[in-house]
């Protein structure tokens, strides 16, 4: 296994855990709109776990890509909702510069160029 593919797995599964470990921080970035807060950033971080563990098993690369592919577009708004409205956000930091949201968005298309890389077979 690649680390590239090693890394990517990883990163997918601790970045899911952290939906468990910590659910009121992804809870302070979903969109009003959205309903049931708590059961999809739960819903969020297991999909996340899940993807990251495919990542990792040989065989299961096309659909981990796809997989993640499509989660990181789901999860796009909240980071969009992030960026436009970060006063109405519980738990941000003040000193947090607000520009610092907005540069975040362009990392959702540099994580899905890493999936789609990282599950490449060679």
């Amino acid at each position: 296994m690649s680390t590239l593919r090693a890394a990517c797995g990883a990163f997918f599964v601790v970045a899911g855990a952290l939906h468990f470990l910590r659910p009121e921080a992804y809870e302070a970035i979903m969109p009003p709109q959205l309903p049931a807060h708590r059961e999809l950033v739960l819903a969020s971080g297991a999909a996340e776990i899940a993807g990251g563990l495919a990542v990792l098993a040989p065989g299961l690369e096309r659909g981990a890509r796809w997989w993640l592919v499509a989660l990181l577009v789901a999860v796009f708004p909240a980071n969009v909702y992030m960026a436009v409205s970060p006063d109405q956000l519980e738990g941000l930091p003040a000193s947090l510069p607000h520009w610092t949201l907005w540069a975040r968005l362009p990392l959702q298309g540099a994580l899905i160029a890493w999936v789609v890389a990282a599950t490449r077979v060679p």
